[in-house]
C-alpha cells in the first residue's frame, strides 16, 4: 500500500537499493532535483524505473521549476526561465501582458516536464516579498501586493494545468515574512494575526481551490509562538484549513531542512499529527528514508482522499501549443532572452 511520502533520491538513475526501497515502501511519490536530471533520455528513463519500482504507472513526479534561481531542468538541454519577480515588475506596467506572460511560462515550463514524465511542478510561489525577505525567497516572489501575487499565481496554474502538470501553492501561509533562510534554521514571524490576514493569507484564500499546497517551516508567534507551521496543528486546522479554505492534498517543506529540529522519525510523525497529508523528504539520503519510510503510515481516510482527488486533476496537455510560436510571444511580451 502506497504511504503518505515523497522521498528524493541520490542522482540520475536509481541504485538497486533505492529501487528495492520504492518497491517495498512505495512513498505516494519522487521528487527531482539537480543532481538526479543530465539529458531528456536519462530524466524519461529515471521517472519510468520510479513507477515501475512501485508499480503505479500514475505514481507522481515532483520537481521545483519555478523559474531564476529555481531551476532543476537547465540549459543546455532545457530552456532558461525568468525568476517570477519578472512578472510582477511587468503586472505594474501592462497587467493583462503579465498574465498572459506568466501563463506563458507556466505553459512552455508544464511542455518541458510532461516530456521528461513529470506531472508536478512546486509552482507557484504564492509568498508576498516585503523589503527585508530574505534571499532564499526573493525574486522567487511576484510582488508585495497581495492581490498582484493572486493574479499571477492563478495565470501560473492555469498554464500549468492546460501543459498537463499539476501546481502546487507555497508556501503556506506565507513565507514573505522570513528574515533567515529556513534551509538553515527556524525563521520567526512576530506579525500580529490581523496584519497576516490583510496580506500573506490572501493569495493562498484566492487559490484554495488548487489541489496541491505547500507548507512554511515558520513560526508564527501570535498564532502558535512553539511550533513551526509545518507541525503545527493548530495553525493547520485552524488557519490553512478553516480561515484559508484549502482542502487539497497538504504537503510538508523538506522536512530535510535544518528549521525542522529532531530525529527524522520524530519529525515525520508531527508532521503528519499536525495535519499535513504528505512528508516530503529530499536529500536522497538512504539512512534518512528509511527512517521516514518508519514513521510514516499507508496513505489512507481524508490524505488519501485529497491525495487522490488531486490527481484525478490531471490531463493530457491541451493540443495546438506551437513552442516556437509561444516562446517568440514570450520573449515579446517579457524581453527575456535568457536561452
Amino acid at each position: 500500500m502506497t504511504k503518505a511520502f515523497v522521498s528524493g533520491c541520490a542522482g540520475p538513475t536509481l541504485t538497486a537499493d533505492e529501487t528495492a526501497f520504492f518497491r517495498a515502501e512505495d512513498p505516494w511519490g519522487l521528487i527531482l532535483f539537480a543532481r538526479n536530471v543530465e539529458t531528456p533520455d536519462q530524466l524519461k528513463e529515471l521517472t519510468r524505473a520510479f513507477r515501475e519500482a512501485v508499480g503505479r504507472e500514475d505514481a507522481p513526479v515532483l520537481v521545483d521549476q519555478e523559474g531564476g534561481r529555481v531551476q532543476r531542468l537547465k540549459p543546455p538541454h532545457w530552456p532558461k526561465y525568468p525568476a517570477p519577480k519578472l512578472f510582477g515588475d511587468l503586472f505594474e506596467k501592462d497587467a493583462e501582458q503579465a498574465l498572459r506572460a506568466a501563463w506563458l511560462g507556466a505553459r512552455l515550463i508544464a511542455a518541458d516536464l510532461r516530456e521528461a514524465g513529470i506531472t508536478i511542478d512546486c509552482l507557484p510561489c504564492l509568498d508576498v516579498r516585503f523589503p527585508d525577505t530574505v534571499d532564499a525567497i526573493g525574486d522567487r516572489a511576484f510582488s508585495s501586493n497581495p492581490d498582484t501575487v493572486a493574479r499571477l499565481g492563478q495565470a501560473m496554474v492555469d498554464g500549468a494545468i492546460a501543459g498537463g502538470v499539476l501546481p502546487v501553492i507555497k508556501h503556506i501561509p506565507g513565507h514573505g515574512r522570513a528574515r533567515v533562510d529556513s534551509h538553515l534554521e527556524l525563521p520567526r514571524v512576530e506579525a500580529d494575526k490581523s496584519s497576516l490576514e490583510s496580506v500573506d493569507f490572501r493569495p493562498f484564500k484566492s487559490l484554495s481551490h488548487v489541489s496541491l499546497g505547500m507548507t512554511a517551516h515558520i513560526v508564527y508567534e501570535t498564532i502558535d509562538g512553539e511550533t513551526a507551521c509545518t507541525q503545527s496543528r493548530k495553525i493547520i486546522q485552524d488557519i490553512i484549513r478553516s480561515e484559508i479554505g484549502f482542502d487539497g492534498c497538504l504537503m510538508s517543506d523538506d522536512m530535510s531542512m535544518k528549521a525542522l529540529g529532531g530525529d527524522f522519525d520524530d519529525r515525520a510523525r508531527r508532521i503528519l499529527q499536525a495535519g499535513c497529508d504528505i512528508v516530503l523528504h529530499c536529500n536522497g539520503d538512504m539512512v534518512e528514508m528509511r527512517d521516514v519510510a518508519k514513521a510514516v503510515p499507508e496513505l489512507e481516510g481524508e490524505a488519501k482522499r485529497r491525495c487522490d482527488r488531486a490527481l484525478e486533476g490531471l490531463r493530457p496537455p491541451e493540443p495546438g501549443l506551437d513552442r516556437t510560436e509561444a516562446w517568440n510571444e514570450f520573449r515579446s511580451l517579457t524581453g527575456w532572452q535568457g536561452v
